[in-house]
């Protein structure tokens, strides 16, 4: 089993082409630790720059729609084109982080203006989560096993096909998902939901790992860091919703 998110399975990395010479391997052309480290720090910059500009447009009164369903197409498009052609990703990682970042730019506006506050609480969650789950994982308190990753994997396919079940549903019937509303069964949905989309971090973090010690190509660096990208947007977005239910409560 490997992790869902598409930039992280063991086919793309063993696919791609390992750079080696005969007698002497050339480091600086091989995927490096601190190098998908240098591009995810990137990443999170353009994909900060490109929600601030929605954001700030937001709060001048323009209308963000566009923004968000472009940002979102867009970025969705990258992601494919990314994970069919790995080597193209030094190009489209920069892109994919900007336009994700004008959709959640008008997303997070949308949730601020409902909920104030709730951003800056979405933001903090994320990280922290993140640092947790880098902290666990460099420390070996939790290993990424063929069993781990096989039950991640499975509740990740899972959660995914109910999102699009239910989504196809709600488009020609009345049918109110579980997952709507301020429920208490719809807020533990979406605390299982951040377990689950938590845990893919660990996936991530083992599968960049793999690529180092296998000597991936050095564009492989925009790939992880774009996979890693990926997974952060999502828990963030989880993240925005189950504040949104709590404090919709009150």
């Amino acid at each position: 089993m490997e992790s869902k998110n598409p930039f992280f399975n063991t086919k793309s990395y063993n696919n791609s082409e390992t750079v080696h010479d005969a007698v002497l391997i050339d480091y600086n052309q091989t995927m490096s630790l601190s190098g998908t480290i240098n591009k995810a720090f990137i990443m999170l910059i353009l994909l900060v720059a490109g929600a601030v500009t929605t954001w700030t447009m937001t709060g001048s009164g323009f209308n963000p729609v566009i923004l968000i369903i472009g940002g979102a197409i867009v970025g969705m498009i990258a992601v494919l084109v990314s994970t069919f052609k790995p080597e193209l990703s030094p190009y489209l990682a920069p892109g994919y982080a900007i336009f994700e970042g004008l959709f959640i730019g008008g997303l997070s506006a949308f949730f601020e203006a409902k909920y104030p506050g709730i951003v800056i609480q979405a933001v903090g969650a994320t990280f922290v989560t993140f640092f947790v789950c880098l902290g666990l994982y460099k420390f070996q308190i939790i290993k990424v096993t063929e069993k781990f990753r096989s039950v991640v994997v499975a509740a990740t396919l899972a959660i995914a096909a109910y999102y699009l079940i239910t989504w196809l549903i709600t488009l020609f019937t009345n049918f109110q998902p579980v997952h709507y509303g301020n429920s208490l069964m719809s807020i533990g949905i979406s605390v299982f939901v951040i377990v689950i989309a938590a845990l893919n971090i660990f996936l991530d973090f083992d599968q960049i790992e793999r690529g180092v010690a296998n000597r991936a190509p050095k564009y492989m660096e925009w790939y992880g860091a774009m996979g890693l990208m990926i997974t952060l947007v999502w828990l963030y977005v989880e993240f925005l919703r189950l504040l949104s239910k709590i404090n919709s409560r009150d």
